[in-house]
């Protein structure tokens, strides 16, 4: 009872008429970034972050929640129109969709690809409602010791999920980890990494470094791939399924939307493993997995739906435990510290207004696509044929302004660009840059929970062990990092003796 009359307490909050156009704004605009291929909800909030700090919190982390979920679901129109996905997690439905596509039924598709991320939105917003509490509750209970192995944790699932080499994505932790060292130390007063720029003696600012990696990089790395955004010549006909096409698509969407929800709340888990993972699942399941990849509505009902349950879940450990599960999620809670609130199970009691509010406003919001995406299909389409050389020199004057509005600091800007060239030499070099933002933001809060909980022991390191919650959760996080260091380990050691054969 208590949890619907909070429910209802977020409702009043999210139908206000400032957050309601905020909500529409940030659908809109994650829509748009979905279709057009080259942006990303990554790097348009991380252009837009500077935008939120003259918002209120509510206002600011509705919009942001909404360009996130609005991207999950606007990919799939590129990806069944063009075979081009606009967003990571819309990769697997180029398979059948465009394949539907070309057969003339890309409305059919995109019409299920609506109906999927409708239910999963709903049901994924129901789950975080549910399952918040709980876990906040479970937060205030841990002392800093648990508190430390909850983000080491973290940051291991980051490690062992993320895209490519496993040593790669510990490099980038570790890089993230003596970023976030920069700056003046608050309990001595010693400088750290500074190098004697006085600049540098606040830190990073995190702005700067999120738009240069993610924003720049992006654009850089985009000028130098040709775009082919051929639309497909059959027209999109009739929306609405078949009914044979829609009892095919009732039990992949559930399952997408189930296996999207339990994925979306773990760190480090992400759409993209959702959106492959559904897909595999269907593939696996069905009698007849032929049909997998030449057009089949399975294999677009169920990683659309995947994904958009994922993107909603995925605010679980965020706003319950503090700990972003994904470079969005890290993002949006950089956003909410440049508003002064700290991430983690107080946000349910100090600032319920946020916490409900978005809660409410994901339901709206998934109403909204609903609104926005099929009746104004025709304005997705035109969006397409918008070339990326008409894109790029906005976001990069728009990209200027605002890291230039945070201080009034050039020497902002040349770090802007030094993040841009590293992030644009990580892509080159297959490192992900994703665990390398979790470093950052984790980096600082990990270290005052050591010293908070070394404070308690005295000095004592044992205190991470003798604790039984902080043991386990240290020992789960070996667990992950030997798992997934065996197969390269295995992997190397089988390519040794080949070698030595020849």
């Amino acid at each position: 009872m208590e949890t619907i009359d909070q429910i209802l307490f977020g409702f009043t909050v999210a139908l206000t008429y400032e957050n309601l156009i905020y909500c529409l704004i940030g659908t809109a605009l994650g829509t748009a970034i979905g279709v057009l291929p080259g942006l990303g909800p990554t790097a348009t909030i991380a252009i837009l972050l500077p935008i939120t700090f003259s918002l209120p919190a509510t206002s600011a982390i509705i919009m942001l929640a909404g360009i996130y979920y609005g991207a999950q679901y606007g990919g799939s129109t590129t990806s069944i129109l063009v075979n081009l996905p606009g967003e990571a997690s819309s990769v697997v439905t180029c398979l059948d969709g465009h394949q539907m596509a070309r057969k003339g039924r890309a409305g059919p598709a995109l019409a299920i690809a609506a109906i999927g991320s409708l239910f999963a939105g709903i049901v994924g917003t129901a789950v975080l409602a549910l399952v918040a509490p709980p876990l906040a509750r479970f937060g205030l209970a841990i002392g800093p010791a648990e508190y430390f192995s909850l983000m080491v944790f973290g940051l291991m699932a980051a490690v062992v999920l993320a895209r490519g080499s496993l040593i790669k994505a510990l490099g980038m932790i570790l890089a993230g980890l003596l970023l976030g060292c920069i700056g003046t130390d608050i309990n001595t007063g010693a400088s750290r990494y500074t190098f004697g720029t006085y600049e540098l003696s606040d830190g990073i600012d995190f702005i700067v470094i999120a738009m240069g990696i993610f924003g720049l990089a992006e654009i850089m790395r985009n000028l130098e791939v040709p775009a082919d955004r051929s639309l497909i010549e059959k027209p999109i006909g009739r929306l609405m399924p078949s009914r044979e096409e829609f009892r095919r698509s009732v039990a992949p969407i559930l399952r997408g939307t189930a296996l999207g929800s339990v994925l979306g709340a773990l760190p480090g888990a992400g759409a993209v493993i959702s959106s492959f993972s559904a897909y595999a699942l269907e593939k696996k399941l069905s009698p007849t997995p032929e049909r997998f990849g030449e057009g089949a509505i399975e294999g677009v009902a169920a990683p659309e739906s995947a994904n958009n349950a994922c993107a909603q879940t995925s605010f679980v450990p965020l706003l319950t435990l503090g700990i972003p599960g994904s470079a969005v999620t890290a993002l949006v809670l950089g956003a909410l510290m440049m508003q002064g609130i700290t991430p983690g199970p107080q946000v349910m009691t100090r600032n319920p207004e946020i916490f409900w509010g978005l809660i409410a406003s994901m339901w709206i919001g998934n109403v909204f696509l609903i609104i926005l995406n099929l009746p104004l299909l025709g304005i997705w389409v035109r969006m397409l044929r918008v070339p990326y050389a008409a894109l790029f020199p906005a976001i990069m004057v728009f990209s200027v302004i605002g890291v230039f509005s945070l201080s009034n600091s050039t020497f902002d800007l040349y770090l802007l660009v030094i993040f841009g060239v590293l992030g644009y030499a990580f892509a080159k070099l297959d490192c992900e840059p994703a665990p390398m933002l979790l470093g950052f933001i984790l980096g600082p809060m990990m270290e005052e929970n050591l010293r908070r909980a070394l404070l308690m022991s005295r000095g004592d390191f044992g205190i991470l062990v003798t604790s039984p919650g902080s043991l386990a959760l240290l020992l789960v996080s070996a667990a992950l990092l030997v798992l997934s260091a065996v197969p390269m380990l295995r992997g190397k050691r089988q390519a040794v003796f080949s070698e030595a054969e020849d």
